[in-house]
C-alpha cells in the first residue's frame, strides 16, 4: 500500500513538472515571438490616435480673448505671478510646474494647504469641454479663477486681484488693450481693500455690503483675469512623441523604418492597447482621452470618504456664475451645448474624468488623489477590476492579462513621452 501511494505521488510530481514545463514554454513563446504584421483595420484604429489627426485648436466662444496674443502675453505673466495669492508666495506655476508637464508630482496639490485632489496636467486641456477631475468648471478661464480664491490654494479674494491688475502699470496697460476701458477701484467706500463671496467672514461681509453693480464690475474684471490666463494655457500642447513617429512610418508604409522606432514589446503593447486590454474604450483620440467621466473602482485616499465625482461636479458647474451661460461669458447662452446637454444621474456617482495618457510617465502619481504610485500598479488595478467603493465600476470585466502582457502595455505607454510644443520662453516666467 505504501509503495502504491509513493508511486502515485511520484507520478504526480512528474506530471506537475511536465505541465509546469509546458506552461513555461508556452509563456516564453507568447512573450518572445515576433509581433504579427498590422492589418489594415488595426492601422485605421491606430491612425485615430495619431497626434497629426488632432483637429485645429478650438476657439473658446465664451472667451473673446482666447486667441488674442496680447491676452496670451498677459496670461503668461499672471500664471507665474505669486502676487495673485494672499501671501504673495504662490502662483499657478507652483502646482502646475512646466518641468513636470504642468503637474506637481504630489498625491494632492499643496499650496496654502492641501487640496482635495491630484493636480492634473493642463497640456492639451483647451480641447476638453470640462475641467477638474469632476468637471465642475466648463472652460479654462472659469477653472483658472477657482484656485485664486480657494483657501487651500492661493486663498485670495476677487477684489484684491481686480485691484492688482488695474493698478499695476504693465497689467493695466495690457488689460485696457485687450478688454477695453480700465475700471477704477480707487474709491475705498465703494470698493473695499478685500472683498469676495464665500470666503473669510470679513471679506464676505465687505462683499455683501457692496452695490450689486459694483459687484458685477469686480466680477467682470476678475473673469477677465481668468480669460487672460486661459489664453496662455490654450497654447500648451504636446509635441509629437515616438509613438507618433511610429504611426507616421506606418501611414507612409515604411514598415522597415517602423521596426527601428518601436521594439517588439512596444508593438505588442500597442496591439493590446487597441485590442484585448480595451484601453481605447476610454483613452481614444489623438490626446488618448474621451474627456468623459467613468467610475473605475479606484480605492479611496487614506482617511477620505469615497469621492462622489461627476455627480456633484455637474451640479456645481451649473451653479457656477462664471459658466458658459453666465453673465461673464462671451457666448450666447443657447449656444452652450455642452452645458445644456451635460449628462446627469446616479450612474455618475464616483465617476471621474479620463485623463490624457500623453506624457504619462512624467505625471505620477496617478488617479484623482494620487492613490497609485506607478504605472505597473495602475495597469494591475485595471487588470483585476475591483468592486467600486461607491457607485458601480464600469471596468467590471477582469482582463486577466499575464505579467509579460502588462509589461508590454507599460512599454507602449512609455512611447508617449514628448516635449511641450511651444517656444521655451513660454515655460519660464516672463523677463
Amino acid at each position: 500500500m505504501k509503495l502504491f501511494i509513493f508511486a502515485q505521488f511520484f507520478k504526480f510530481i512528474l506530471t506537475s513538472g511536465l505541465l509546469l514545463a509546458v506552461g513555461l514554454c508556452v509563456w516564453l513563446v507568447l512573450a518572445y515571438k515576433p509581433p504579427a504584421a498590422w492589418t489594415e483595420a488595426e492601422k485605421a484604429v491606430i491612425n485615430t490616435l495619431f497626434l497629426a489627426s488632432l483637429p485645429p485648436l478650438p476657439v473658446d466662444r465664451s472667451n473673446a480673448a482666447s486667441t488674442d496674443i496680447r491676452a496670451v502675453e498677459m496670461g503668461h505673466a499672471l500664471f507665474f505671478d505669486s502676487r495673485l495669492s494672499v501671501n504673495q508666495q504662490i502662483s499657478c506655476a507652483t502646482c502646475h510646474r512646466p518641468e513636470l508637464r504642468f503637474t506637481d508630482g504630489l498625491d494632492k496639490a499643496r499650496a496654502l494647504g492641501k487640496s482635495r485632489r491630484n493636480t492634473p496636467s493642463i497640456v492639451g486641456l483647451a480641447y476638453s469641454p470640462w475641467l477638474y477631475w469632476d468637471g465642475r468648471r466648463d472652460s479654462l478661464w472659469a477653472q483658472a479663477l477657482s484656485p485664486l480664491e480657494d483657501p487651500q490654494e492661493q486663498g485670495n479674494n476677487r477684489m484684491a486681484i481686480a485691484r492688482l491688475v488695474t493698478e499695476d502699470v504693465e497689467y493695466s496697460q495690457q488689460y485696457q488693450a485687450i478688454f477695453g476701458e480700465l475700471p477704477d477701484f480707487s474709491d475705498r467706500s465703494r470698493f473695499p481693500e478685500n472683498a469676495g463671496p464665500e470666503l473669510k467672514s470679513e471679506w464676505y461681509a465687505a462683499w455683501v455690503e457692496m452695490e450689486k453693480d459694483d459687484q458685477v464690475l469686480v466680477n467682470q474684471t476678475f473673469a477677465n483675469v481668468g480669460k487672460a490666463i486661459a489664453a496662455y494655457e490654450r497654447i500648451l500642447l504636446p509635441a509629437p512623441s515616438r509613438f507618433d513617429a511610429y504611426v507616421q512610418s506606418l501611414v507612409s508604409k515604411e514598415s522597415e523604418n517602423s521596426r527601428d522606432i518601436f521594439s517588439n514589446d512596444e508593438i505588442k503593447g500597442l496591439r493590446l492597447f487597441i485590442g484585448e486590454a480595451r484601453c481605447i474604450e476610454c483613452h481614444n483620440g489623438p490626446l488618448l482621452t474621451n474627456f468623459e467621466f467613468h467610475n473605475t473602482g479606484i480605492i479611496s485616499y487614506p482617511g477620505d470618504l469615497p469621492d462622489r465625482g461627476r455627480v456633484d461636479g455637474v451640479r456645481e458647474v451649473r451653479r457656477d456664475p462664471f459658466n458658459c451661460q453666465g453673465l461673464y461669458s462671451d457666448q450666447e447662452p443657447e449656444q452652450c451645448l455642452e452645458l445644456i446637454h451635460a449628462r446627469e444621474g446616479v450612474e455618475l456617482i464616483g465617476a471621474l474624468k479620463t485623463p490624457s495618457l500623453r506624457n504619462l510617465k512624467e505625471t505620477a502619481p496617478y488617479m484623482h488623489k494620487g492613490q497609485i504610485r506607478t504605472l505597473a500598479e495602475t495597469l494591475n488595478h485595471y487588470n483585476t477590476a475591483p468592486f467600486a467603493m461607491i457607485g458601480h465600476n464600469e471596468a467590471e470585466e477582469i482582463l486577466g492579462m499575464l505579467s509579460f502582457e502588462l509589461n508590454q502595455l507599460e512599454a507602449f505607454l512609455g512611447t508617449l513621452q514628448s516635449p511641450i510644443d511651444v517656444d521655451a520662453r513660454w515655460l519660464e516666467p516672463p523677463q
